[in-house]
């Protein structure tokens, strides 16, 4: 009896340990069971996560790190060549794309919150070559700048989105004290913007050529747009927006549209206050979706893969405050319903991609942050 204390101490301890301790868990959902396991640990804060042709992994950390992770979880060394990144409050190494013809030009894009002195910072977007070897930035060039900056280390947005004619969607916050400013086309926050990949205005834009208005700017009226996939069955670009006190949304931006932040929100102040006019107001979009109370959406993608069947058209949204993941049925431009999944980790989920192998995997946002890979139970 003494002999077997030991490990009924240890099996108490692994049942009584966090999920987040768990490298593997199996997991039941809705529609299928899956499990959970740990592809790669010691992370800092990852912010994003894309698939180079190959199958590794380039990872941002938010203090200013890009790595390349191995299929089996090795990290590399901080890949050399990046620009300083202003890493205070929500700011600092956020998304990374490749450009379609990456596996050709090498290209990427990485969007960052960059210094711009006297304590003001905004959001930029870099283009650089990888090298061959994988440890070194090339041919670096900063092709957007949010205007104006802002002291203050909230609301930077950013996600990147290349459209099916090779130019980028960038989602830039308000910046969190200039909330008013989402509702002027005179400058960059609080908009979709939508770039040619020299960084010029993309040719479609729809305010192109009007005085007062910047052309890189695609749609008018948002908050701090953390998440954006294109939707593979119609091209359009969807968006997962952090709202204040409730209010989070999910919303299909199209050209010219106005998105009603801060004049029409289903959300309040964190102070309970009343925030701008109410819900509707004319000559401004509804969103597809939203949250109240809020989850914090992050990450976003489309799942088209044959691993989950059953997820198939599905949008999957990572949750930061929520700590789960949202499963959300599409029916053409309506979401049909949700599932709320993973609630088991524990975790905050940064973003959400579908792996080339069909999986599903998840970045967590902390200082020992993970990369989790969700397969078929079976």
């Amino acid at each position: 009896m003494t002999r077997l204390r030991p490990l009924l101490a240890l099996a108490l301890a692994l049942a009584a340990a966090p999920a987040s301790a768990q490298d593997t868990q199996r997991l039941r959902t809705d529609k299928a069971e899956v499990i959970v396991e740990t592809v790669a640990r010691r992370l800092d804060h990852p912010w994003s996560l894309a698939f180079l042709p190959d199958g590794r992994m380039l990872v941002t950390e938010r203090p200013g790190r890009l790595r390349i992770v191995s299929q089996d979880g090795e990290l590399s060394e901080p890949v050399r060549g990046l620009p300083p990144v202003a890493a205070r409050g929500q700011g600092g190494l956020l998304d990374v794309a490749l450009d379609p013809d990456f596996a050709r030009n090498r290209l990427l894009y990485l969007s960052f919150a960059e210094d711009r002195g006297e304590g003001r910072a905004g959001t930029s977007v870099l283009r650089a070559r990888l090298n061959e070897a994988g440890t070194e930035l090339a041919d670096s060039r900063i092709v957007f700048r949010q205007e104006p900056a802002h002291t203050g280390g909230n609301h930077f947005g950013s996600r990147l989105v290349f459209d099916r004619n090779g130019n980028l969607f960038v989602t830039v916050g308000d910046r969190f004290d200039l909330r008013d400013q989402a509702q002027n086309p005179g400058n960059h926050l609080g908009k979709i913007i939508h770039i040619r990949p020299d960084g010029g205005p993309a040719p479609d834009n729809p305010f192109l050529g009007r005085d007062g208005t910047r052309p890189e700017i695609w749609s008018i009226g948002h908050r701090n747009v953390q998440g954006a996939a294109l939707n593979p069955a119609t091209g359009e670009l969807w968006t997962a927006e952090h709202g204040a006190r409730g209010g989070d949304e999910i919303n299909i931006p199209r050209k010219g549209r106005n998105y009603g932040w801060p004049v029409i929100t289903y959300g309040v102040d964190y102070s309970g206050a009343k925030i701008g006019e109410g819900t509707k107001k004319a000559g401004m979009e509804q969103p597809v979706y939203y949250w109240d109370p809020s989850i914090a959406p992050s990450g976003m993608a489309f799942y088209t893969g044959d691993k989950f069947p059953a997820w198939r058209g599905s949008v999957l949204v990572g949750a930061l405050a929520g700590k789960l993941v949202s499963r959300l049925e599409t029916n053409g431009d309506r979401i049909a319903g949700e599932e709320r999944m993973l609630r088991q980790l524990g975790e905050r989920i940064r973003d959400v991609r579908q792996g080339p192998d069909g999986y599903v995997y998840l970045l967590t946002d902390s200082s020992q942050g993970r990369i989790l890979r969700v397969r078929p139970a079976d």
